[in-house]
This record gives structure tokens, sequence and C-alpha cells, in this order.
């Protein structure tokens, strides 16, 4: 009954804390009821462990801290180790060996003023009524723990397989760099030939249409100066054909007993 009464407790302080800082409703603690079983295991570890020194303060606070420091510690590795999470840190708070001052605290607020009167009050209740209370409540308990590392097992399974798809994704991920490196490298070069292409084309080009504007000149050079010749012989044919026929009017005219006009016929 004092396990299980001090479970709730912690689950009552814990998660009113947690949901205090956080602004909303935290409900803390691997199991799915109002139990933290760290909380009871400590509390009944460190009566416990606090039997020897009950009357020393400084013995109470000193093995209070060392009992729910190891406690703390070996179950938060065990559940870490199994389950692949981790259920509480202290990793960002000062002085943070597991809460160890706070463990001093609770160690001697417990012993000396939170159990005796709870203590009191259980002997004062018939044992026929704590046995079974105590058997229903361990049976709850016991379900409880079932469900919950059943289903914390599971979680573990997801999050080794989330761990499998990111690594895959990450290998994924650097090969798409590598790609992608390869693809710009690739296309740097072809542009560099495309660029270097349209610029032996361009050349390519403006020689083509020098050579097509040299021919053409040629071509009409050509036709220029055959439409000339041609000229030059038409116009000696014709003034050879004038000579002759200058020569037939003077022969003519000679025989006729004419002379021509001086300046022309």
């Amino acid at each position: 009954i004092l396990f299980f009464f001090y479970c709730f407790c912690g689950w009552v302080w814990e998660s009113c804390y947690v949901s205090a800082k956080q602004h909303h409703w935290v409900n803390r603690g691997f199991l799915h009821g109002p139990l933290l079983p760290i909380y009871g295991s400590g509390a009944i570890i460190i009566l416990f462990a606090t039997l020897p020194v009950k009357g020393s303060a400084i013995g109470i606070a000193l093995m209070g801290t060392f009992a729910a420091t190891l406690l703390e510690y070996v179950t938060g590795a065990v559940m870490e180790r199994i389950f692949k999470m981790r259920y509480w840190d202290y990793s960002n708070q000062p002085c943070n060996l597991n809460s160890s001052i706070g463990w001093a605290g609770f160690s001697w607020l417990l012993v000396r003023v939170i159990h005796p009167p709870i203590d009191r009050l259980l002997q004062d209740i018939p044992f026929y009524l704590t046995g079974p209370l105590a058997g229903a409540l361990t049976v709850l308990f016991v379900w409880d723990v079932v469900t919950s590392v059943r289903q914390a097992l599971d979680l573990r399974e997801l999050l080794t397989k989330l761990t499998e798809e990111n690594e895959e994704l990450r290998r994924l991920a650097k090969r798409a760099e590598v790609v992608s490196a390869l693809a710009e490298d690739d296309l740097r070069k072809f542009r560099e030939r495309t660029e270097l292409q349209r610029v032996m084309l361009t050349l390519r080009m403006e020689e083509l249409q020098a050579e097509h504007r040299e021919r053409s000149d040629r071509r009409k050079a050509a036709l220029d100066a055959a439409l000339e010749e041609r000229l030059r012989r038409r116009s000696e044919a014709r003034l050879s054909s004038l000579d002759s026929v200058k020569e037939a009017l003077e022969k003519g005219l000679a025989q006729a007993g004419l002379s021509p006009m001086v300046g022309g016929i």
C-alpha cells in the first residue's frame, strides 16, 4: 500500500510541476495509470536505507541521497538501454547528478514529516481491507506494466525503423548531392561546348557570307565586263558598217563624176 501511495503522490507532484512549467497538462510517467513507480520504489528504498540512521538528519540526507540516486540512475540506464528512450534528463540543470540534492531534501522530508502520519494511518486499517486492496492494486499495476512495456517495445521498434529510414534518407540525400554536382558539371561543360559551337557556327556563317558576297561581286564584274565587251563589239561593227557605206557612196559619186561636198555628202 505504501508503494502505491507514494507512486501516486509522485505522479501528482511531477505531473503538476511539469504542467506548470510548460503551461499545459502533461501526464508524466511510463504507465497509463496515475502512478510513477520510480517514486514508490524510491520512497520504500529510502525508508529502508535510512532505518540505521533514523535519528540523524545528516545521515538520513546522505543515505537517502545515495539510495535514491543509485535507484534513479540504474533505472534510467536500464530503461534507456531497453526502450532506446531517455525518460528523464537533468543534463541541462546545475548540480545535475540525477537531482541528488533534491533527493537529500526529499529523504529528510519523507522520513521526518510525511511518512510517520501515513504509517500510523495504515496501522489503523484492518488487514482484511489492506490485503485485498493491495492485491487488486498489484493486479492492475502488473497489467499496466505489461501493456506499457509492450507499447514501449513497439515504440522502440518504430524508432529503430525511423532511425534506419532517416539513415537511408541521409544516404539518398548525399547521393542526390553527388548527382546534382555531377549534373551541374555536365551542364557547365555542355554550356561551354554549346557556346564554342555557337561561336564556331557564327564564324562559319560569316565566312560563307563573305564568300557569297565575293562570288556575287565576281559574277557582277564578269557580267559587266561581258556587257561592256558586247557593247564595244557592237559599236565597232556599226562603225565598220558605216565606213563601208561611206566608201561605197564615195565610189559611186566618183564614178558618176561628182565630187563629195566638203564636210559631208
